[in-house]
């Protein structure tokens, strides 16, 4: 298989419950090699700028509101099926649903607060990493 890259995003709410040490424990553990990574706080207008596919959905202002009420740690991984193994890691989006030993099924509270973001395809990947990285930013 070929390496391909993703974004993830360690939410607001897993940064304030000092998740981060965990998270990446879990992707080293699971060979997703961090490529890049930084520690940010969003504005509303970033939230809303990376989140644009979601404008129209009635979720979008309070998730924009939850992921730029604190700071988040962005990061891309790389790894074969990298997008694959990582949403496998993070689990359903409802932590409730989520199977046991997911980050999710770990460290969420709600659906909406649910500790972590993934890119779901090669396209989307590629704007996001785009959105927070320059090739610059990431190692080889």
């Amino acid at each position: 298989m070929a390496t391909t890259r993703t974004l993830t995003i360690i939410k607001p709410d897993g940064v304030q419950q000092h998740n981060i040490g965990d998270i990446i424990h879990a992707f080293e553990q699971h060979q997703l090699k961090i490529i890049a990574m930084k520690m940010l706080h969003l504005t509303k207008n970033q939230a809303e700028g990376f989140y644009a596919v979601h404008r129209d959905r009635p979720f979008f202002d309070s998730l924009t509101t939850f992921m730029s009420s604190g700071r988040v740690v962005v990061m891309v991984l790389g790894g074969d099926n990298v997008i694959t193994r990582l949403r496998e890691l993070m689990g359903a989006t409802d932590p409730a649903k989520a199977s046991a030993g997911t980050l999710r099924k770990q460290f969420a509270t709600s659906i909406e607060q649910n500790v972590i973001h993934g890119s779901d395809a090669p396209e989307t990947a590629a704007f996001e990493i785009s959105y927070f990285f320059s090739e610059l930013d990431i190692s080889k």
